[in-house]
């Protein structure tokens, strides 16, 4: 009698290909999550420099930045992910300045740089009070 080879894949083979795909998955995943933080990261600062920019215009329009927050728009509050939300802070009652805070929310909550901040002048910040130099730089440009 003649054995026949029956086609298919042995369970051992099988096994091997699935601890293949987990390594794989477990090396990949931590970069693919970088990644997508520096995204977030990259809308967060873009939604600053955004709003920043209508505050300029409208002070160019008016004389002077708005000097009550409810006169900042709802459109520029979040990015449009949803994962910041920013704050606009008057200097003063004279509307001769501002700061805005781009304060992170959901998965964000947890990065490293934390919320940004940007001032009338031009000042790039960390929220966080403690933030060193090198992390700022850091954040801002990468």
């Amino acid at each position: 009698m003649k054995r026949r080879c029956q086609p298919g894949f042995t369970l051992i083979e099988l096994l091997a290909v699935v601890a293949l795909v987990a390594i794989l998955a477990a090396l990949a995943l931590p970069s693919y999550q970088a990644h997508v933080q520096r995204a977030l990261r990259a809308e967060a600062r873009a939604g600053l420099l955004q709003a920043a920019h209508w505050l300029e215009r409208a002070a160019t329009a008016t004389g002077h930045y708005p000097d009550d927050p409810a006169d900042f728009p709802e459109g520029l509050r979040s990015v449009p992910s949803g994962s910041y939300r920013i704050v606009f802070e008057p200097a003063d009652a004279q509307g001769s300045g501002y700061t805005l805070t781009a304060l992170p929310l959901g998965t964000q909550a947890g990065d490293r740089c934390g919320g940004y901040t940007l001032d009338h002048a031009g000042v790039r910040g960390l929220a966080a009070a403690a933030a060193a130099d090198a992390l700022k730089a850091e954040c801002w440009n990468r």
